[in-house]
């Protein structure tokens, strides 16, 4: 064996595994293995995940917060508006530089998977040249997905739509949309439609930042459902934010959610984003803005997590921490039950795998080696520290190692350490 993980705690309740790995793979899982291997590493009890997963990221967009200069209003708006100020001063190696930061930061946390949309807008494809340069170079570390992302939409941007298809003959994976950012209700549902279309004749998946807006009548989400439905792409449609669906009222969302389940299409809340953007007109009561989780969680959609933004123009915090990503869905969603809680864990985990359509994710033999152990016993002790990730493996391969974070505290002169953990 090339590694053994001893005592082991993992997400789905078992403790005291051991895992065995070989050539990349997981080869055993069972409590008390007898193999021996090159290398082993006893977890302690503590927790050992899959990798973390960010379903909705803008990489093109990451660590230029500042530039050209600071988003003063905080809103989503002028965040658009200052992203166009940007672009014609956005150079490829810088956007490849901050990418690639970004990356770094990313394996430190355990994120080893993460969907990128990117800006297509630009006729020069300045970004999608930069970041399918990122995805090659950090291909042994990362799975990056990218998104052709129309950001001034589809049909507003007269060459919106041949550079979509320029990017995906480029070899970008996804096809992506804003239909709410159109001019028009109707040029939004057409917008819809022509992507849909040209998804499935042509094989790809679709994620489309959808209705991401505090007005209850943004109902694109039905329209894209719909073609989800008609065209049978069932499983590879997914739409990102649905924050109108926060002020809808609850007739029209109890046709509304059986139809998106009945669609297999997914959705991505982001929920350090959501609450940071919407509300923005409302004085009191102030709407939160979040999609209704627990609400399309009970429904039988598959509802993930995403970091959205780290340092940009539309936020100047973030740094890869999708623990962060779930404590904070946790707040916002109200999901404060046990089982509620579990479920924001396997938010920016496994249901985004399922999302990205990862292969050989997970802890069962013959799942790639991609691993992290956690300085937490479970996951629910691990969103509530943002546990420190005391490693990180990749195909078998230790690729990020930190301590474990403890608190240091003078008692009658002498010090003490206190472990955050509970016993």
């Amino acid at each position: 064996m090339d590694l053994i993980i001893r005592n082991a705690n993992l997400p789905d309740g078992r403790t005291n595994i051991d895992i065995a790995i070989e050539s990349g793979r997981i080869v055993a899982i069972d409590h008390k293995l007898p193999a021996r291997a090159v290398q082993e590493i006893d977890a302690a009890g503590n927790l050992v995940s899959p990798p973390f997963v960010d379903a909705h990221f803008h990489m093109d967009a990451t660590l230029s917060y500042g530039l050209p200069r600071v988003n003063q209003s905080g809103t989503l708006l002028e965040g658009i508006a200052l992203w166009g100020e940007l672009k014609p001063l956005l150079t490829q190696d810088a956007l490849v530089q901050r990418a690639m930061q970004y990356c770094d930061w990313a394996v430190g946390r355990g994120l080893l998977a993460i969907r990128s949309h990117v800006d297509i807008c630009d006729d020069r494809l300045l970004a999608v040249e930069a970041l399918l340069e990122v995805k090659k170079r950090v291909a042994a570390y990362i799975d990056l997905q990218l998104v052709a992302f129309p950001q001034d939409g589809i049909l507003r941007s007269a060459t919106a739509l041949t550079n979509l298809k320029r990017a995906m003959a480029m070899g970008v994976d996804v096809v992506g949309g804003i239909p709410h950012f159109e001019r028009t209700m109707a040029d939004g549902a057409e917008s819809v439609k022509i992507l849909c279309e040209y998804a499935a004749d042509n094989g790809y998946r679709v994620d489309m930042h959808c209705d991401e807006s505090d007005d209850p009548l943004s109902r694109h989400i039905e329209t894209l459902a719909y073609h989800s439905h008609r065209l049978g792409m069932q499983g590879r449609v997914t739409g990102s934010h649905l924050t109108s669906m926060h002020s809808m009222d609850n007739y029209y969302v109890s046709k509304l959610l059986p139809l998106i389940r009945e669609a297999g299409v997914a959705a991505i809340a982001n929920p350090l984003i959501n609450i940071t953007l919407q509300g923005r007109h409302d004085t009191y009561p102030k709407r939160r803005g979040m999609t209704r989780v627990p609400e399309m969680l009970a429904s039988g959609i598959d509802v993930a997590f995403g970091q959205d933004c780290a340092m940009d123009p539309w936020y100047s915090l973030g740094s890869g921490d999708m623990l962060e990503v779930a404590h904070m869905g946790l707040h916002v969603a109200q999901m404060t039950g046990q089982e509620a809680m579990r479920a924001c864990y396997r938010a920016v985990t496994e249901t985004p795998a399922t999302i990205l359509g990862l292969e050989g994710y997970g802890i069962q033999v013959g799942c790639h080696a991609d691993l992290v152990i956690l300085d937490a016993a479970n996951t629910i002790e691990a969103i509530r520290l943002r546990a420190a990730r005391l490693t990180v493996i990749r195909r078998g391969k230790v690729i990020s190692q930190m301590p474990a974070a403890k608190a240091s505290l003078q008692l009658d002169g002498r010090p003490s350490q206190i472990n955050f953990r509970l016993s």
